[in-house]
């Protein structure tokens, strides 16, 4: 149903978009869009810092200790 829109029908789309909300509620809803995005790519950064923080201490020294190292 979506695949024939194109151009023409995109810019329509995005007049009655702006008409019926206005200018300024639409560029403070993109805002809101990036910060949302930003937050999100940040957690994700956070998330594979701490999975390679936790791998990275999992693979530290695993060798016994020996009776030489006791004393």
């Amino acid at each position: 149903m979506l695949n024939n829109i194109g151009l023409p029908g995109l810019l329509l789309i995005a007049v009655v978009v702006l008409v019926l909300f206005g200018r300024g509620k639409i560029s403070s809803l993109m805002g809101e869009v990036g910060k949302g995005i930003t937050a999100f790519k940040k957690g994700v950064d956070d998330g594979k810092a701490e999975i390679e923080n936790a791998t990275s201490e999992a693979a530290r020294d695993v060798t016994p200790e020996t009776e030489k190292d006791k004393a």
